[in-house]
């Protein structure tokens, strides 16, 4: 494509870029013609609550058992499993369902993140009980690399790398020592190593793999990942497991948030209230009182208890009383910069393989959107619509605050994807560009085992539920195992039990 006729494709860049702060609209003013279409609004409430303002709080105007900060599918599915007491969701966003957002072209849905499940999870029981079937993906992951396509890469794929012999059985001996590693019964020792030590005996092929592979799944290179992570990942691709586990619907883990989210809305849509920043958690002796900033007014209100289904690097500038240790260990997570691009064209481009990974380019992987679908009786493609997940070095987050910056990526990606096969030449109709400042925490050494039990101890009235309360990657059904042990907890202390008690039978470590 020649830089003229990229410049007339049509961009849209919508997302909110910092996690707790959306995008200030003043700062975007668009470089570049045609001038790409623009979502979000001001941010001034969070950095001045991040730079530790103090508001004016006005008095209490109404009680609750309990308040959930955050509508994403943890604090969705908070309010769901406490759905039968007097709760109050707020969110800061206008919409539900946090990084599992969908969007539609056509008709035709499509994520922004959030992508699939694994069967027999808590989101996936939690999905079927809400009346929704996922379906499964049933595909090996391949990959393209010097302009061949590998099928089952960590499978029988490795005999077809595009490589010299010796750099193929690089890969196939690291698939062979690291598997012996993970079983062994002490993980925590690799969770305190970086993948990186071990990968230093093998080729720099492998390396380059295991780099594009880690920041889309858990935000991080091989220098900050944690060995524990990327064993129990290589277990699951490499052939251990009977069949691929991976599940999804239409539209991803965004159509569980939407279920989640009409599901609450039918008995309690006047306790859920979209477009609230917080600007204060302030436990008491015997309540806790919550102040945030909607419609241009601050509010407060009071809780028994308060559960936080928010990032912890968030609730560690929201609420007041943590110990300093509690603090450090909340702000000791790293949160990877994001841009989910979708590129969107009227004919078959690429239908292949459901994810597809894609070393030494400006992108990480390819995911066909509507893979599943494609399976399903009587089900016909409108349009191919190709999600290239786009993570960002934390250095350069900076990058995604401006509108030509994100326009930049998606050309980069889009000039590599066209490069990889003949194929994929083509022009899309439409690139839609997604933007998080820190959608997922990164699974770096230590984060599992040494800083999330230290962050995520409940407070005397406030317990913590967010992917990064379970882990050890930033994934679906830890948003629901942790909302689910955090509702367990709030449970038995509106029935009576001592924080120690309640904390106990919760399953909260010590």
């Amino acid at each position: 494509m020649t830089d003229s006729r990229r410049d007339f494709l049509k961009f849209i860049v919508v997302g909110s870029m910092a996690a707790g702060c959306p995008v200030d609209v003043s700062l975007l003013a668009a470089e570049d013609s045609p001038a790409p279409q623009v979502d979000g609004d001001h941010f001034e409430i969070c950095h001045q609550v991040r730079d530790g303002h103090t508001f004016a709080k006005p008095p209490i105007s109404k009680r609750y058992d309990v308040v959930i900060v955050g509508g994403g599918i943890g604090g969705l599915s908070a309010a769901y499993f406490l759905r039968a007491h007097d709760f109050l969701l707020l969110e800061k966003e206008a919409h539900w369902g946090g990084n599992a957002t969908m969007e539609e072209y056509q008709g035709q849905p499509f994520c922004t993140g959030s992508a699939f499940d694994y069967t027999g999870t808590a989101s996936d029981h939690l999905a079927r009980e809400l009346g929704l079937a996922p379906i499964p993906i049933n595909c090996a992951d391949p990959t393209i690399v010097n302009g061949k396509w590998v099928a089952d890469t960590w499978g029988a794929g490795l005999d077809e790398l595009p490589y010299s012999a010796s750099v193929r059985e690089s890969f196939k001996k690291f698939r062979k020592d690291m598997l012996v590693l993970a079983n062994d019964k002490n993980q925590e020792q690799f969770d305190n190593t970086p993948l990186s030590k071990y990968l230093k005996s093998y080729a720099p092929e492998v390396k380059l793999w295991w780099d594009t592979y880690g920041p889309s799944n858990y935000g991080a290179t091989s220098d900050d990942t944690s060995t524990m992570v990327a064993l129990d990942e290589l277990k699951d691709m490499a052939g251990e497991a009977e069949h691929d586990s991976r599940i999804t619907l239409p539209g991803g883990n965004a159509t569980l948030a939407q279920k989640l989210a009409q599901s609450l809305q039918v008995k309690s849509v006047d306790r859920m209230i979209a477009g609230a920043t917080i600007v204060s958690v302030d436990p008491q002796k015997t309540e806790v009182h919550i102040t945030y900033f909607q419609n241009n007014a601050l509010h407060t209100v009071a809780a028994k208890f308060v559960v936080m289904a928010t990032p912890k690097f968030i609730t560690s500038r929201i609420v007041s009383d943590l110990s300093d240790d509690q603090t450090e260990a909340m702000r000791s997570f790293r949160y990877c910069p994001y841009l989910v691009i979708n590129m969107i064209y009227d004919k078959p481009v690429y239908n292949r393989a459901y994810d597809t990974w894609c070393p030494g380019t400006t992108f990480c992987d390819v995911v066909v959107a509507d893979w599943v679908m494609q399976t399903q009786p009587g089900y016909k493609q409108k349009n191919n619509i190709l999600t290239f997940y786009t993570p960002v070095s934390e250095l350069h987050r900076d990058k995604l605050l401006q509108i030509s910056g994100c326009q930049k990526i998606a050309q980069n990606v889009l000039h590599d994807f066209q490069k990889l096969l003949p194929e994929f030449s083509p022009d899309p109709i439409e690139v839609q560009v997604y933007r998080r400042g820190h959608p997922m925490f990164l699974s770096a050494p230590g984060i599992f085992t040494k800083v999330m039990p230290a962050a995520n101890q409940p407070l005397e009235r406030v317990v913590f539920a967010n992917t990064d309360s379970v882990g050890p990657e930033s994934l679906v059904y830890a948003a629901v195992e942790a909302s689910r042990r955090a509702a367990d907890w709030t449970e038995k202390r509106l029935a009576g039990s001592t924080p120690a008690a309640a904390r106990a039978a919760a399953g909260f470590s010590k």
